[in-house]
């Protein structure tokens, strides 16, 4: 339970700024996702009429719970954007103290935040009185391996009235460089009462089984082993709870999510954007197609990448994920290379 909400089951969606968006979103949430969690949004107000935030903030059409994710460094804006978000729909509200980009840590929000436990407190206070929503928070276990103070700070959210906390098992020096560890999470664990959700390296079912055994935790978010296997959360999940491997997808449902999602994006954020973005999710659903090796892979991108139009990105998905089409396609890419 968060709040009033039962979670159907131990499998999250991490917020990603520049890949949860809302049809990110409502493709992990259909293919097993228990809960999902928006795009980072700014708590400064005046930043909101932007294209990025307006499409951040965008949630039509999804089901609950909305959960939107706020960052900033000062407590009173913090609040105001969290009273401002609940107005405009939002559910629940979860607060950032885990983003390492640098852009973010120099405005004193995000994992810097860590560094200041009186600060901490004080945004803390200020969000949940703020609102009669839940109040989440994402952390990591400091903001580095001599400071260490994740225990702390969990200890601060569960007696500010934060509903359940997700920690990352690396600190801010680490970024998403070396291997996140457990034995933070699993302390802070022991010490609270409010749910606490696993973060970090967790891509496989065996992986998550190991976590969710090692920490206690009551559940699992999962970030980056998303982007290109939405497939993740169902996989996790039926592992759980049946202890086998589902069979790995098929080229038909891998053409079929893909050419939603593609066509979901071109939707959502019109041909020119859209076309732009889908690149990206194109170049992690490749990185995970065990069909082709790294020089194919790369050779398959640069074709994709060269398309200008909805139409001609969903043509070539269509074809690539056929095996005979794929192979024509790198035939056909070779030549010209």
């Amino acid at each position: 339970m968060i709040g009033p909400y039962q979670l159907p089951n131990q499998v999250i969606l991490a917020p990603m700024a520049g890949v949860t968006d809302r049809p990110f979103r409502q493709l992990c949430r259909r293919l097993g996702a228990g809960w999902v969690v928006g795009e980072m949004v700014t708590a400064d107000p005046s930043l909101w009429h932007t294209r990025k935030s307006k499409l951040r903030m965008d949630h039509q059409g999804e089901p609950g719970p909305r959960v939107v994710q706020i960052a900033g460094g000062d407590a009173h804006m913090l609040a105001n954007a969290a009273r401002l978000n609940a107005e405009l729909g939002a559910q629940v509200i979860d607060i950032n103290m885990g983003c390492p980009a640098k852009k973010v840590c120099n405005k004193t929000a995000g994992s810097a935040l860590m560094r200041d436990e009186a600060l901490v407190a004080d945004i803390l206070d200020a969000v949940v009185k703020a609102v009669d929503i839940p109040v989440t928070l994402k952390i990591r276990t400091g903001w580095s391996a001599e400071a260490n103070n994740g225990l702390r700070i969990a200890k601060l959210a569960e007696s500010a009235g934060i509903q359940a906390l997700a920690v990352h098992g690396r600190h801010r020096e680490q970024r998403y460089t070396g291997w996140a560890e457990y034995d933070t999470i699993a302390e802070i664990k022991s010490h609270l009462s409010i749910p606490v959700i696993a973060n970090g390296d967790i891509d496989s079912p065996e992986k998550a089984q190991q976590v969710l055994s090692y920490t206690a935790a009551d559940a699992l978010m999962i970030g980056r082993s998303a982007q290109g296997n939405p497939w993740i959360f169902e996989q996790i999940t039926h592992f759980l709870t049946h202890g086998e491997l589902l069979a790995a997808p098929s080229l038909e449902q891998r053409q079929r999510v893909l050419n939603e999602h593609i066509q979901a994006l071109h939707g959502f954020y019109g041909e020119t954007m859209g076309v732009r973005i889908a690149r990206k999710h194109l170049g992690w659903y490749l990185n995970e197609d065990p069909r082709f090796s790294e020089q194919q892979n790369r050779l398959l991108k640069q074709q994709f990448n060269a398309l200008t139009t909805p139409e001609s990105q969903i043509d070539w998905i269509n074809d690539a994920m056929t095996q005979d089409a794929s192979l024509r396609l790198l035939a056909k890419g070779s030549h010209a290379a």
